[in-house]
C-alpha cells in the first residue's frame, strides 16, 4: 500500500520511532516519492536513529538516488556502519559518486574483514546470504563489471561454500531487497540444533 504523497509523519522531527504510524508510513514509501525536497527528512531521520531496521530500509530508500547530497550521506554511512551488508548497501549508493580506483581501496580492507568472518564466526550464513542478495554485491558485480566487486563476491561465494549444507538455502534476498524464506522455520530450527547436538 505505497502513499500517494511523501508523509508528513516523516518530517515531523519529534515523532517517536516506535509509533505503527511512523513505521508504516517509513517501510511502506514509495521510492518514487522521494524528492530533493524531502530527502533530507530520511536523512536526519537514519542519522538520529538507535534502529537498525530502519537504518537499513533507509539505505535501501536511498541506494538509487543519485541526488548529490548523498555522497556525504552514503560516505558517512559506510563508515559507520558495522555489519557488511549494511556497508555494501551504502556502498551501491556510494559507487555513483566515487571511481572504481576508491571503491577497490575500500572493498581491500572489506575483504579483510570479511575474512575475520569466517575464523570469528564460521556459520554466519545470515550475513553471507544478504552479502549475496540480489541487491548486494551480485547488482554490484553486474552493474558496474568492476573486478573488485567480482572479487568480493568470490571471497563471499568461496566463504559460504565452505560451510555445512545445513547453513545454505535457508533464505535469499531479492533485487528489491526483500526477505524470502526458502526453508520452514521449524526445519531449519530442527536441522540447525541437530547439527549442534553432533558437534
Amino acid at each position: 500500500m505505497a502513499m500517494s504523497k511523501f508523509p508528513e509523519i516523516l518530517t515531523d522531527e519529534k515523532i517517536k520511532e516506535n509509533k505503527p504510524d511512523f513505521r508504516k508510513a517509513l517501510f511502506f514509501l514509495d521510492k518514487n516519492l522521494i524528492d530533493k525536497n524531502n530527502i533530507s527528512h530520511l536523512i536526519r531521520i537514519y542519522s538520529t536513529t538507535k534502529h537498525l531496521d530502519i537504518r537499513n530500509k533507509i539505505l535501501k530508500l536511498l541506494y538509487d538516488c543519485d541526488f548529490p547530497e548523498l555522497k556525504d550521506f552514503f560516505n558517512n554511512a559506510y563508515k559507520k556502519e558495522k555489519y557488511l551488508d549494511m556497508k555494501i548497501y551504502a556502498l551501491r549508493g556510494l559507487a555513483k559518486f566515487i571511481s572504481e580506483k576508491e571503491i577497490e581501496k575500500l572493498l581491500i580492507k572489506f575483504n579483510e574483514i570479511l575474512k575475520k568472518i569466517q575464523v570469528t564466526t564460521p556459520y554466519n550464513y545470515q550475513e553471507y546470504e544478504l552479502l549475496r542478495g540480489k541487491n548486494a554485491l551480485p547488482y554490484l558485480a553486474d552493474k558496474y563489471k568492476y573486478n573488485c566487486f567480482k572479487v568480493t563476491l568470490d571471497q563471499v561465494n568461496e566463504q559460504y561454500e565452505v560451510m555445512p549444507e545445513v547453513f545454505k538455502g535457508i533464505f535469499t534476498i531479492d533485487e528489491n531487497g526483500e526477505f524470502i524464506q526458502l526453508k520452514q522455520p521449524e526445519e531449519t530450527s530442527k536441522s540447525l540444533t541437530a547439527f549442534f547436538d553432533n558437534k
